[in-house]
């Protein structure tokens, strides 16, 4: 037995009874290897089950390296959303580096080719926080090295800060691959005699028990995880995309997979359990980067940039051209094989023999699940402020609103020639496709809102990603969840990971949006007592549109027009942007969906889009109505809005910041304003002309005494220059 594995004793019992026996010292390694929280999910699965994952065009959902959605014409997109949190907080430059990798190699995992990444972040508040401002910088270092080497455009993303990530950043990437529908290829091996070949970086010492590392809580001091942190290789990452995916073209392929968390252990483990066979491998074969590797280094080492490829009978001649072509390193270091086992051979001995299906399928924990006593706090009496416009002037420069131009700007965004929508330009990304249609996706996040109430604030997070698909005429179509917490042992926590898979769940049945695939992760907390993040759930969704749209920025575009607020807007400021950085207040009440609502309002508003009589849209989200309006004048052009007609009841202050969901502000011409509100309105849903396009200012008035104006040059400042003056890059 190892001395320090992180498997429980129940597993190790659970292992002992199923073989029969004691396993050896590697096959306990294999099976801590496949048998850690990153690698198995065992404290997730039961959970995950109620996420629906079937609808229209579902070709693979969870449970392989991307899902898969057919979108006619012989074509299909895949999705995959993965973490490097544990890595990058130690070292964010090869951590985020390394991250990009792995997704990239799951895409090519199901034979598709990658065509934009998106990289969601979360940091400590880099105003107050060196540490924050050093991890922030490498990681998007890290980010833009590999995305730009290896000519993947970097499309899209979020970014939020906290106190919670100081010591416990989360790096966050997602992917979007197309391929032909008869080149879909899964990791699986099904057929005996077929030759494995491992492809690409030769196996080294980087790496080693990273899955375990990233299955546990982060030792504060770290230095000691270093070794478990891969290194990242970009130039062979696209070697290994372009060798693989002309290999897949052969036809040649009965199945691949990426070499991620685990290495050969998990890989070989998981592709033979799903094609319901056995693997034998020889470790003399495999390519390595030192010669004296053990076979346990061997085994679970996750050295980056490596792929398995089962190839077909009589067909290695053909595919070793290929990879000889491209200059890359293989190996044959195994065959397919009829009974079921995982069998590891070296020097002609048999080390380790051990049943695929075993290996691959953990037994589930159940934790148990607590409510905590008060999860809506009640909130002081504050004074509304005096001058409005000031504080929203403030917002705009806090580091949750003001723009993200630093960061996205050191991506390459138009490699590949398919950005029709790049960041900053409006709600969502937007892609061409090789059959003509459109792709739109934005990934979304709130830990304010999900801290305070996990089930609604994770109904906020997949309207929000939807609301900013509806904004470019895309109908969501299907989404992947990150979800990310503290340690499931905590019953707070994982009381607070069921309500979040619920509350998901809830969304995607109602609207009818299939989750087809996605990632938890656990464990991100320190050593230290109350280090733990806030629920932190990720929502990447995807639209498809037939045509091209009409709305590609969210600024106001004409002279004249006329603005409408499209949603109800409510007293619901708990978890909002405006009580957390003006009056330092983290409870209160959060936003909630309306799901009837909510459909309603899509499909109108899809169906305005897709007639073109909608100018320009912006949805209503952080900073609520005050923060939207000043966004939609960092163009030509300014507004003026009168808010009278919203509420009779609310602040000035809760109405200009309330986040209720739900909403969307519109510019259309005159001629449809009478049209748009008559059909909203029909549905049941509220819709408020509530002003004009035009002029050189915002004035927001109908406040009573907190009327304001600001010109266009004081809100870009503010908006534009507040980050860059954070890390050092404006005097």
């Amino acid at each position: 037995m190892i001395s320090d594995s992180s498997l429980t004793e129940s597993e190790m019992k659970y292992a002992r009874r199923e073989l029969g026996r004691e396993p050896n010292y590697l096959e306990w390694i294999i099976l801590e290897a496949e048998w850690s929280e990153h690698c198995s999910y065992k404290s997730s699965r039961r959970v995950l089950r109620q996420l629906p994952s079937e609808g229209p065009g579902v070709l693979v959902g969870p449970g392989f390296d991307a899902g898969i959605l057919d979108i006619g014409d012989g074509y299909v997109v895949a999705l995959h959303v993965e973490s490097h949190n544990h890595p990058s907080a130690i070292d964010p430059y090869g951590g985020a580096a390394t991250g990009v990798g792995g997704i990239l190699r799951d895409i090519i995992g199901v034979g598709a080719r990658p065509i934009a990444i998106l990289d969601c972040l979360s940091f400590g508040h880099i105003s107050s926080s060196e540490r924050s401002r050093w991890l922030l910088k490498n990681v998007v270092r890290g980010i833009s090295d590999y995305g730009n080497s290896t000519g993947i455009p970097t499309i899209a993303g979020e970014i939020q800060f906290d106190p919670c990530f100081e010591t416990n950043c989360l790096v966050d990437v997602a992917c979007i691959g197309v391929g032909r529908k008869s080149e879909v290829h899964l990791g699986q091996a099904r057929y005996p005699d077929e030759t494995l070949i491992l492809v690409g970086s030769s196996t080294g010492r980087d790496g080693i028990k990273g899955s375990s590392f990233a299955s546990a809580v982060l030792k504060r001091a770290a230095v000691e995880d270093r070794s478990a942190v891969q290194v990242p290789d970009p130039f062979m990452g696209k070697l290994l995309i372009e060798s693989t995916l002309e290999a897949v073209k052969t036809g040649l392929l009965s199945g691949l997979k990426d070499l991620g968390g685990g290495g050969l252990a998990t890989a070989l483990s998981e592709i033979a359990d799903k094609g319901g066979t056995g693997i034998s491998i020889d470790l003399d074969n495999v390519h390595v980067r030192e010669p004296d590797m053990e076979p346990f280094e061997i085994m679970i080492s996750e050295s980056q940039e490596r792929m398995i490829l089962v190839v077909k009978r009589n067909s290695e001649i053909p595919i070793c051209s290929i990879l000889d072509k491209y200059g890359i390193s293989y190996s044959k270091i195994g065959r397919v094989s009829n009974d079921g086992n995982l069998r590891v051979y070296s020097k002609r001995k048999e080390l380790a023999c051990l049943p695929a299906r075993l290996i691959a399928r953990s037994p589930e924990i159940r934790w148990p699940s607590r409510k905590p006593k008060k999860v809506i706090k009640s909130i002081p009496r504050i004074k509304c402020p005096q001058d409005l416009g000031k504080t929203l002037v403030k917002l705009l420069s806090s580091e949750n609103i003001a723009s993200k131009r630093w960061i996205y700007e050191q991506y390459d965004q138009e490699v590949g020639l398919r950005s029709v929508i790049k960041p900053g330009l409006a709600d969502c990304a937007l892609l061409r496709l090789p059959n003509g249609k459109f792709l739109a996706i934005k990934a979304d996040s709130n830990s304010k809102h999900c801290d305070l109430d996990p089930y609604h604030g994770s109904i906020g997070c997949v309207s929000e990603s939807c609301r900013n698909l509806v904004t470019v005429g895309a109908k969501p179509i299907a989404l992947v969840d990150h979800l990310q917490f503290g340690n499931p042992s905590d019953p707070y926590v994982f009381w607070a990971f069921e309500k979040t898979v619920k509350g998901i769940a809830d969304y995607c049945r109602f609207l009818n949006i299939p989750c087809i695939g996605g990632k938890v992760s656990f464990y991100n907390e320190d050593s230290k007592a109350g280090s733990r993040i806030k629920s932190t759930p990720l929502i990447t969704t995807i639209g498809i549109m037939d045509y091209a749209p009409v709305t590609k920025r969210c600024v106001f575009s004409k002279q004249g027009n006329n603005i409408l607020l499209v949603g109800r807007t409510s007293n619901e400021l708990g978890g909002s942007q405006y009580y957390d950085y003006i009056h330092g207040i983290s409870s209160g009440r959060v936003p909630k969906v309306n799901l009837g609502t909510e459909a309603n309002t899509f499909d109108l508003i899809l169906n305005f889009q897709e007639r073109g009589i909608i100018r320009t849209a912006h949805d209503c989200s952080k900073g609520g109505l005050g923060v939207a309006l000043a966004e939609m004048c960092l163009g030509p052009l300014g507004a003026d809005v009168d808010c009278s007609g919203i509420s009779k009841s609310m602040r000035p202050d809760d109405i200009l910041f309330s986040e209720s969901h739900g909403r969307f502000i519109l510019e259309v011409s005159p001629d449809h304003v009478t049209e748009i509100s008559r059909k909203l309105k029909e549905r049941k849903v509220s819709c408020v002309r509530i002003g004009s396009v035009g002029g050189s200012s915002l004035s927001i008035h109908g406040l009573g005494q907190r009327n304001f104006y600001l010109q266009l040059e004081e809100i870009e400042n503010a908006y534009e220059q507040a980050i860059p003056k954070i890390l050092g890059d404006v005097s």
